[in-house]
């Protein structure tokens, strides 16, 4: 009988990573330099969070994936099915059966130069690591978040249904938030309307109304915020994706922002101002609610 330490090396790592069909050691899981990904951005992704070892709303991730895929002519070389068992088996492979995953496609080597019809082996990877955006105190008290300079790329540039990996401008925002001692920045669009923070969605409340910005404004249409909308229905809280302003932060009496890497996180201050309620009674509903689907889905 083979040794378990010997049979899966892999048992007690931290990062794990799948590379196009296998698991691998993290330093084994190597990429050319001339791959398109990196040397522009040339690639989609997925983050997915898993819980008790099972992904959370994997099917929707997948489905996403291979939509901005198509939208970027990026031919996948797996099936949704093929890289549903590449996550299970990650998540198999994870030291902890809660965690975050990272699913990769990059348009793969190739000559230098941005055309890419000279790549032809597309590199896909799963890794299975550990993500807290905010501390636990933060997440209790409330995050403090600022309106950055860094607009969101418009629909006309970059589609933001395209979840690519191309994330400069969102870089470039959260680096404004640490430079102002916040713990995230809110992105304007071209029009000076809310999209979206640099790694999530944004909620607010208005008396009693959750109201969030539309994708077609810069929000990412992100798999959380979707949960979010369903489960206010199912609580019987009024919802609306509205066009939102800079003011209507300032004046929500609630907000929080929503993404598989931040879950639900409370807002306590935006640009220094402090809101009414944090977290508010809206947030503490649709937060117990999430947590429910949560163990649920698992």
């Amino acid at each position: 009988m083979a040794n378990p330490a010997i049979a899966n090396p892999l048992a007690h790592a931290a990062p794990v990573c799948w590379l196009n069909g296998k698991l691998v050691a993290p330093e084994q899981a190597t990429i050319s330099v001339f791959d398109h990904g990196l040397l522009y951005g040339d690639g989609v992704f997925e983050g997915i969070r898993f819980y008790n070892g099972k992904a959370f709303r994997l099917h929707a991730h997948l489905e996403r994936l291979f939509l901005s895929a198509r939208a970027i002519a990026l031919d996948i070389p797996y099936s949704i099915a093929a890289l549903t068992g590449a996550v299970v088996d990650t998540i198999a492979a994870a030291p902890e059966p809660n965690g975050y995953l990272r699913l990769v496609v990059t348009r793969g080597p190739g000559p230098l130069g941005i055309d890419p019809s000279r790549c032809h082996s597309p590199q896909v990877f799963v890794i299975a690591d550990r993500l807290q955006l905010v501390s636990e105190r933060v997440r209790h008290e409330g995050a403090k978040v600022i309106i950055a300079a860094t607009r969101r790329l418009g629909a006309d540039g970059l589609d933001p249904r395209i979840k690519s990996l191309n994330y400069l401008n969102h870089i470039l925002a959260r680096m404004e938030a640490t430079h102002a001692g916040a713990d995230e920045a809110i992105l304007l669009n071209n029009a000076g309307r809310i999209a979206e923070g640099s790694a999530d969605n944004i909620f607010i409340v208005k008396k009693g109304e959750l109201l969030t910005p539309p994708v077609i404004e810069g929000a990412l249409d992100g798999i959380t915020r979707q949960v979010v909308l369903e489960l206010a229905q199912t609580l019987e809280i009024n919802a609306r994706e509205i066009p939102l302003a800079p003011y209507d932060l300032f004046t929500a009496d609630e907000c929080f922002l929503t993404g598989t890497g931040a879950e639900l996180i409370p807002v306590g201050h935006v640009d220094g101002r402090a809101l009414p309620a944090c977290p508010g009674p809206v947030y503490q509903r649709l937060s117990a609610a999430f947590r429910q689907v949560v163990s649920q889905d698992i």
